[in-house]
């Protein structure tokens, strides 16, 4: 059995590529990432010694995929960065290339709500929407990993985003509270959808074991920083003017040059809001029970980024 991980240049894909390197022989995996060029050296030289293969796969070149999963019998694939219709071609083209290669078993990165409706108006939720309908009737088995907000990027660049704005903490997400992932159990629960261990053709929502608020993630960085982080629940234009003030873009085909965060306005905007929508706090026992360990909690996690207020990191690139 081989096994083929794209993204493994991303935080996400590149979690998933260091767990199947313990779990199965590296000479069985295939991994994947837009542009070889753009990997970091040493991780590409571990890789490469430790047998595996990497090679390009680019979501926009349907017949160099192709190429890249011949011989792969199961993949897993990390969602584009994209928002809106040039994401949707993007995942129909890696979807297309993996059949076309042999690929008997696809697990896809989702998003929560991504069949229900009440969350269509989420600025990223379309696009998953039509992925797993596209999916379903690939002919391909399948698993959706329906995941929630991902935990680090409140501990990471939120708290990046208050510490350049003079300890003020804003947000849409008001008083409301979701049970965030952590990318480590996420690439966990991909690893085990990869190997087998779901239910073909079901998806799964993945979320984390705590109902939390960013008020209380905020007074948790506060306590473990030393530093008074104020927070500031704002409507959503005024949400909007502040992001715009730190040069984030409204959405994904403008200019992020002198960005912080690789997130657009839109996204972060309605993300947040969903939280104040309760559409975040929903409860599931997936990672458990495909992993049989329960999720990391925001304590468990926040010792990791310390460096963040210790560094005064102002770019998501310094972000580890």
């Amino acid at each position: 059995m081989r096994y083929i991980v794209t993204g493994v240049d991303g935080k996400l894909g590149g979690r998933v590529a260091d767990n199947m390197l313990q779990q199965v022989d590296p000479e069985n995996l295939i991994l994947t990432c837009p542009d070889l060029s753009r990997m970091n050296e040493n991780t590409l030289l571990k890789w490469q010694t430790l047998g595996a293969s990497v090679l390009e796969a680019n979501y926009d070149d349907p017949q160099g995929m192709e190429k890249s999963f011949k011989g792969g019998d199961r993949i897993y694939i990390v969602s584009g960065v994209l928002i809106g219709e040039k994401r949707v071609q993007q995942h129909k083209n890696v979807i297309d290339a993996a059949k076309r290669a042999g690929v008997g078993h696809i697990t896809y990165t989702s998003f929560l709500g991504a069949t229900d409706p009440a969350y269509a108006h989420v600025y990223v939720t379309p696009d998953h929407t039509a992925t797993e309908e596209y999916l379903s009737r690939c002919g391909v088995a399948y698993n959706a990993m329906r995941n929630n907000l991902y935990m680090e990027n409140y501990l990471s660049t939120s708290v990046m985003l208050a510490l350049m704005s003079n300890n003020k903490w804003y947000t849409t997400a008001g008083e409301g509270k979701g049970t965030f992932i952590a990318k480590d159990d996420s690439a966990r629960v991909a690893t085990a959808l990869l190997l087998g261990k779901g239910k073909d053709d079901q998806a799964y929502n993945i979320t984390g074991s705590e109902s939390i608020s960013q008020r209380d993630l905020c007074q948790l960085i506060s306590e473990l920083s030393g530093i008074n982080i104020e927070y500031c629940p704002v409507d959503t234009n005024v949400f909007f003017e502040y992001l715009d003030s730190m040069h984030i873009p409204r959405d994904t085909d403008r200019d992020f040059s002198k960005s912080p965060v690789p997130w657009c306005g839109n996204d972060m905007v309605t993300n947040e809001a969903s939280i104040a929508e309760g559409l975040m706090d929903v409860h599931s026992d997936a990672v458990e029970l495909l992993t049989g360990r329960k999720p990391l909690t925001a304590r468990e996690l926040a010792k990791n980024y310390g460096y963040i207020w210790e560094d005064k990191v102002t770019h998501w690139r310094d972000i580890k």
